[in-house]
């Protein structure tokens, strides 16, 4: 269980992992997800996952040193989903794979947020949809989707995504 991060841009993707701050990566998002989110954004040409390690927990909340106190939040949310011991051993073996690398300075939301307005300067509105799941899997029927601007995303780093709704980001 783990956040994954998808953006649906009008850019190739080379020129979004081009932008990307060191330490992210971008890749290709499953065929099925391609095809969801481009259904709600149509100006898309790529559908990525952006992660930090193999999963993009710390694109939404900064680990804790104490690796216990930094994976309850995760525990938690397993369990509510009836996650089994296995899967869940799965799921965290995954996460920790990104606990080694260094956000910049201010951290993997503040790098986060001036990529999303680069990209918004470059590419013009482009779809980011936060998920939570075990693996990666495909994603569920999305609900509406919400607008924001860039300067709302500058403004709030951590609090501009919305897990399980699509959001428009746009000038």
């Amino acid at each position: 269980m783990c956040y994954f991060l998808y953006l649906a841009s009008p850019l190739t993707l080379s020129e979004v992992r081009s932008m990307l701050p060191p330490g992210l990566t971008a890749d290709l998002a499953p065929v099925p997800d391609q095809q969801t989110l481009k259904a709600i954004h149509p100006d898309a040409q790529t559908v990525a996952r952006i992660l930090s390690g193999r999963c993009s927990c710390d694109l939404v909340r900064e680990r804790l040193a104490d690796e216990r106190a930094d994976e309850r939040h995760l525990r938690e949310r397993y369990r509510s989903l009836g996650l089994t011991r296995p899967a869940m051993i799965a799921a965290f073996e995954r996460h920790r794979r990104g606990a080694t690398l260094r956000a910049t300075k201010e951290g993997w939301p503040v790098a986060l947020s001036r990529f999303v307005a680069e990209h918004a300067r470059n590419a013009g509105p482009s779809l980011y949809h936060l998920d939570f799941s075990p693996e990666p899997a495909p994603l569920a029927r999305l609900a509406s989707v919400r607008q924001v601007s860039v300067p709302l995303v500058s403004a709030t780093p951590e609090g501009w995504l919305a897990e399980g709704k699509p959001t428009l980001v746009a000038r």
